[in-house]
């Protein structure tokens, strides 16, 4: 299971997920829930990264079943990151509406940048 974190800021603001886990929903390389959810996380980095001026700490495991981007601080209110991580919260949590078996969300008040 695939087991999605997001971590919300005391601003009401996204401070950064964490995706942790496999979906096991198909075969290795056929596995369209885990390719859904890691094109959602990738895109939304990627874009951050390209689209925005938030700078942000990434981690990601060496076997794709971790990916933690936690935004820095003096920028985790940038509009246009909080508009794609809105988005890609969005997305996933109808993805586990449909597949509940194969991913899960939580919803993580961070009261501080504690890594």
């Amino acid at each position: 299971m695939i087991t999605v974190s997001i971590y919300h800021l005391d601003s009401g603001s996204i401070g950064g997920f964490l995706y942790e886990g496999h979906a096991d929903a198909g075969e290795y390389g056929y596995d369209i829930v885990c390719s859904a959810v890691s094109a959602l996380a990738i895109g939304c980095v990627n874009s951050i990264e390209m689209f925005t001026d938030a700078g942000f700490d990434e981690d990601a495991g060496d076997d794709g079943g971790y990916l933690k981007v936690i935004l820095k601080p003096e920028t985790a209110e940038d509009h246009d990151a909080q508009l794609l991580l809105k988005s890609m919260t969005l997305a996933v949590s109808q993805m586990a509406e449909s597949y509940p078996e194969n991913i899960r969300i939580r919803h993580i008040e961070r009261k501080n940048y504690g890594r």
